[in-house]
């Protein structure tokens, strides 16, 4: 069955505001989301977006005329949410955001309890056939009330790290003008850091671009004041802080794969023998570090619903994507993006070493592509003219096409919402055959 609805998406609500998500439309999935999950207490927040108190208002209309209480918590990042609905017990929650979309768009990502995800394989498509049919099982008079949560998710992310042994470290911070700052501000009160704020205020016109730091254009400002002298690391968020991006102190962007492989080895050190779960597009870095740290590392298809489910399967104690999104068994297998800043301020100030010497050995050893989109008309048969041609290799199929070789490994992956697909290649000890593979792939896959 086709989509009703074009904001439905395979993990969450995301679309044009209001072509294809207006305040009707909130209203019924606050309707439908009670029908579907039974909830009798929900807990909503948004982010920066300028749509999103009109929208979080409607939605809260729909719970309320479905009996269900909801508890607004205001401006937040997706991972507040998450949060709140697990920490206090609610029935479900729901974060209103577009994360990384450009500022017309908005959406929805909706959890159950314990902040479990709600995708299309558990329960995102029956909420839009309920939402389309508009047949209401519940009525009621439920109740809104307003909460601010974050001095309580503040006191749950300190437990990452023990802030009586980091340092005075010097930090440049650049929250995008997205929901950020506003966590930052608060976290930083109780940190020894100095914190250098970079775009802080919350603003939903987004004045300097979308908040997305995976793309080099939009990090380069952060790049260059780093350049300038004196820090530490850099940190950048995008507009719901759920991804955490990481920089080296004179200005060098460090791939999220590596980050990957600092925060396993940490991790794994205070949990010995315990699982990681890691995705195929770059793989051999983090290998390597779980079983020189003794623990267990299981693949799993990339995706937040894919990667907390596989999670809880395996009482995993960290889940790391090379896309800056982290996991922790600690945040109820949810993703974080202020909890690895944490644990790297901690790692280098208890390590005397820089988060570049962190990772410049992994860098030499798996010398890796970064990510590379392309669009093209057809993704299926794009992945099927690459068999052909790299016939040779291990092949695996967890997540789009992965070969592997004795020197070097790629992935290539088509995206869940447009016709664009990703590739990511890495070699063993061997910048140059990653570039030279990366070429031929390219051309091979844009021909």
């Amino acid at each position: 069955m086709g989509s009703r609805y074009a904001c439905f998406k395979a993990y969450d609500v995301r679309g044009r505001v209001p072509e294809e998500l207006d305040p009707e439309l909130a209203y019924r999935i606050g309707r439908a989301y009670a029908d579907e999950t039974g909830a009798k207490t929900v807990v909503v927040g948004h982010d920066i977006r300028l749509s999103g108190p009109e929208l979080g208002a409607a939605l809260t209309k729909g719970l309320n005329d479905a009996g269900v209480d909801v508890t607004d918590i205001g401006m937040v990042g997706t991972e507040t949410v998450y949060f709140a609905t697990a920490h206090y017990g609610f029935d479900g929650g729901v974060m209103i955001t577009a994360s990384h979309n450009p500022p017309q768009d908005n959406g929805m990502k909706m959890v159950q309890r314990e902040s479990r995800p709600i995708s299309s394989d558990t329960g995102l498509l029956a909420i839009e056939e309920r939402a389309f049919a508009a047949k209401w099982e519940r009525t009621g008079q439920g109740k809104s009330e307003q909460r601010d949560v974050y001095d309580d998710f503040v006191q749950h992310l300190l437990r990452y790290c023990d802030t009586t042994t980091i340092k005075p470290l010097k930090v440049l911070a650049k929250a995008g003008n997205g929901a950020a700052g506003i966590a930052m501000r608060k976290l930083a009160k109780h940190l020894p850091i100095q914190v250098d704020e970079m775009q802080f205020e919350p603003d939903g016109e987004f004045p300097n671009g979308v908040p997305n730091p995976i793309l080099p254009e939009n990090r380069k400002d952060i790049e260059d004041r780093l350049k300038t002298g004196g820090y530490d690391l850099g940190v950048a968020w995008d507009g719901d802080y759920d991804r955490c991006f990481l920089l080296g102190g004179s200005g060098g962007f460090i791939e999220g794969y590596y980050i990957v492989g600092v925060l396993a080895e940490a991790i794994l050190k205070n949990n010995p023998g315990d699982t990681v779960i890691y995705d195929p597009r770059l793989t051999w870095n983090t290998l390597e570090i779980v079983k020189r740290a003794g623990g267990r590392a299981v693949m799993c298809k990339s995706g937040h619903a894919f990667i907390k489910e596989k999670m809880r399967a395996e009482d995993a104690v960290y889940g790391g994507e090379m896309s800056a999104h982290h996991y922790f068994r600690s945040n109820w297998y949810c993703d974080s993006g202020m909890a690895p800043l944490l644990l790297i301020l901690q790692l280098v100030s208890e390590s005397g070493k820089s988060i570049d010497q962190m990772v410049g050995n992994m860098v030499r050893r798996y010398p890796c592509s970064g990510e590379i989109n392309s669009r093209v008309a057809d993704v299926h048969e794009v992945l099927e003219r690459v068999e052909r041609e790299f016939k040779d290799g291990e092949i695996d199929k967890t997540d789009g096409l992965s070969l592997e070789f004795r020197n070097w490994r790629f992935n290539l992956r088509g995206s869940n919402t447009e016709p664009v697909i990703r590739l990511n290649v890495e070699a063993r000890e061997d910048a140059e055959l990653v570039a030279n593979m990366t070429e031929r792939l390219l051309r091979l896959v844009r021909s």
